[in-house]
């Protein structure tokens, strides 16, 4: 199984860990490093919206606060119809890390397109050089 495949099977088995009451929007992640380990994410909702958490940075989050910061790709896994991409939010939280990771992303039947970061944020803001 190539990297995709594993992130996107990773990705859709967090998605069934979302707590997702208000939306019913389910959102799994699998972050890959470059040392080959995968952490992963589920959104997690709030009754005040402005505190849920997107699956994208709770991946992130994880791997950083485990001494990682380096990453490779990150698989992606919605509930909804067709493909599910990262908020604005996550893809500055992904480009704080890793301007040059590829992004997957799965739809409803299984189809997996992949994308560059730089492609879904050309302009990422940056206080880095």
């Amino acid at each position: 199984m190539d990297h995709k495949q594993r992130l996107i099977k990773e990705a859709l088995t967090q998605r069934l860990n979302a707590y997702a009451p208000y939306s019913g929007f389910k959102v799994g992640a699998a972050l890959l490093t470059s040392k080959g380990e995968i952490y992963t994410g589920a959104n997690v909702e709030n009754s005040s919206y402005g505190l849920t958490v997107c699956a994208e940075r709770i991946a992130i989050f994880k791997a950083v606060t485990e001494g990682e910061t380096e990453f490779m790709a990150i698989g992606i896994a919605g509930s909804g119809e067709g493909y599910t991409f990262p908020c604005g939010a996550c893809l500055q939280v992904i480009a704080e890390f890793a301007k040059d990771i590829n992004i997957i992303v799965v739809d409803d039947s299984n189809n997996i397109v992949e994308y560059a970061l730089k492609d879904m944020l050309p302009q990422a803001f940056s206080l880095q050089k």
